[in-house]
């Protein structure tokens, strides 16, 4: 199940409460008070985490309530401090005041923390209220109450590139051919209905991350559809892929699509037609696809990358794996080459990313893995 908006009644712990107590000890006259503190509720924070991918676990358990602080007790004996509630929230999360609207905090990185709601002061124990002219205090204060607010938490998909396209397109079928990712595929309108992020790897262990949007149709933008539930999962995409089905095999011309999709993106977001986009002209097998493609660039006089997600070794995912590589430049996952500069991933092949078990892994390649460090040095043990 994935959800991708909930609310959630978030709350501190209390501040336990303060002692009224005094010494009572045989040769101990006039012992005076020794009442100890309360100790602090426990806050609420909200942590990134990578692992998840959808916020199903607030939606059953929307009561986030932290532990209450201890109330102190005799002989200055202070209460033991509520347990802070940490939870694991996906990386590109926003958290709203409900009431007011207000942006509370966006949770972007993996460890990144953030209190939501600060648990309550402890209160003073009567020790504190002792003076040479009121030696037998009997004040004492009780602990302050932890903050509560009624919060709206969005997820956001965080990937580098974001698939576009109408129902059909062949989005998930594309993903399945530069990743891992083994999303739903079956020739039916809205196969995909919630985003579906996949790793793209490249033989320098860099990483990109791309997100299949599900199909967008006219009207998305009102709410018509999927509209606006997922719309905003491509808001922080660093590029935009529209994929479109250039044989118009649901009785769609291959041009409206790419207007259409423009378009709703558009009024969603203005911003969003400015960032680097690319077209890929998917469905390049079907033998109608040939000439829709001529028509296309002459109505849209853009230059899409002929693809075809049926070949596993079509030219055209290769290419549009290096574009996404040259555009976005990811580092890789460690140091640098030696020489200080990188060379691109020409040419990369299945074998690239998953060589064979008897392969040889040059030095240059080990060097910028994230798991070995061949330059560290290893110490001889005297016995």
């Amino acid at each position: 199940m994935f959800v991708d908006r909930v609310s959630v009644h978030v709350r501190a712990g209390k501040g336990g409460d303060g002692c009224c107590s005094f010494r009572r000890e045989s040769c101990v006259p006039e012992g005076g008070p020794d009442g100890g503190d309360g100790g602090r509720g426990g806050h609420v924070i909200f942590q990134g985490d990578r692992n998840a991918n959808s916020l199903v676990s607030l939606y059953f358990a929307p009561l986030v309530f932290a532990e209450n602080g201890v109330p102190g007790r005799g002989q200055k004996m202070y209460g033991r401090m509520g347990k802070d509630l940490t939870v694991p929230l996906p990386c590109g999360t926003e958290v709203f005041n409900e009431e007011t609207g207000q942006r509370i905090a966006d949770i972007v990185g993996h460890g990144q923390e953030v209190v939501i709601a600060k648990g309550g002061k402890g209160g003073l124990g009567n020790v504190h209220f002792k003076t040479s002219t009121h030696q037998v205090p009997m004040e004492h204060t009780p602990g302050d109450f932890g903050e509560e607010f009624r919060l709206r938490l969005e997820l956001k998909t965080i990937a580098d590139a974001g698939l576009l396209g109408f129902p059909n397109a062949g989005k998930s079928s594309l993903l399945t051919r530069i990743s891992d990712a083994r999303p739903k595929i079956a020739s039916y309108p809205f196969t995909t209905l919630n985003p579906i992020v996949g790793t793209v790897k490249y033989p320098d262990f860099s990483q990109l991350r791309v997100a299949d949007i599900p199909g967008i149709i006219a009207g998305a933008a009102e709410g018509v559809g999927l509209g606006l539930d997922f719309l905003r999962h491509i808001s922080r995409s660093r590029v935009l892929v529209y994929v479109i089905d250039m044989a118009g095999t649901d009785n769609r011309s291959p041009w409206d699509d790419y207007r259409q999709l423009r378009k709703e993106v558009g009024q969603y977001d203005r911003a969003l037609l400015e960032r680097p986009s690319v077209i890929l002209a998917n469905k390049m097998d079907v033998p109608a696809a040939v000439e829709n493609l001529k028509l296309f660039k002459r109505k849209t006089r853009a230059k899409p990358i002929p693809i075809s997600t049926v070949d596993e070794n079509d030219p055209g995912i290769g290419q549009f794996r290096q574009w996404l590589w040259e555009t976005l430049r990811p580092p890789p996952h460690g140091a640098f080459a030696p020489t200080g500069g990188r060379t691109p991933p020409c040419a990369v092949t299945d074998e690239d990313i998953h060589p064979p078990d008897d392969a040889i892994i040059p030095a240059e390649a080990l060097a910028l893995a994230p798991f070995l460090d061949i330059t560290k040095k290893v110490k001889k043990k005297k016995f």
